[in-house]
């Protein structure tokens, strides 16, 4: 006697919740923190729009009824992370932005960049476009700190 034949049933993917990528930049560590936690830095890659209120980045965009506010809760050669802490925009609320940072074997000089937007609820759908958005500030990253050429991804 033989056994019906069983369907596959696919397994769930899922959800995704964060974002991840990972950039190898020719620069040493002090020049990629100084890209991600200085005034120059910041408008060197991101916006022109940057302020700070303590320990809260505040950030600008073109088109924008108000600011990103993202506090920052760690900032050294490791590690940089921010919590985003205001009611705009709404997808972000409580998410995390992180970077760490380490050096690359056999390539002296260069710092490896894990970078990882977490926190996201299941199936949001801003998840997509904002993905593509840090695609493309995680290559305005890399030129900012291996260049020192400012060429922000937004500005007034």
């Amino acid at each position: 006697m033989s056994a019906a034949p069983q369907s596959a049933t696919p397994t769930p993917t899922p959800p995704i919740t964060g974002i991840t990528f990972q950039v190898d930049i020719d620069a040493g560590r002090a020049a990629v923190l100084a890209a991600l936690n200085t005034h120059d830095g910041l408008t060197g890659w991101w916006t022109t729009g940057v302020d700070r209120k303590d320990e809260t980045l505040l950030f600008d965009f073109p088109q924008v009824p108000e600011p990103f506010r993202l506090r920052r809760d760690r900032a050294d050669e490791g590690r940089v992370q921010w919590t985003s802490v205001g009611a705009f925009p709404p997808h972000w609320s409580g998410t995390v932005i992180s970077w760490d940072l380490s050096d690359v074997p056999d390539a002296p000089g260069t710092t490896r960049v894990l970078f990882r937007h977490t926190g996201w609820q299941a199936d949001d759908p801003f998840l997509p476009h904002s993905a593509y958005t840090w695609g493309q500030l995680m290559t305005s990253l890399k030129r900012y700190a291996e260049t020192g050429t400012p060429q922000p991804l937004f500005s007034f």
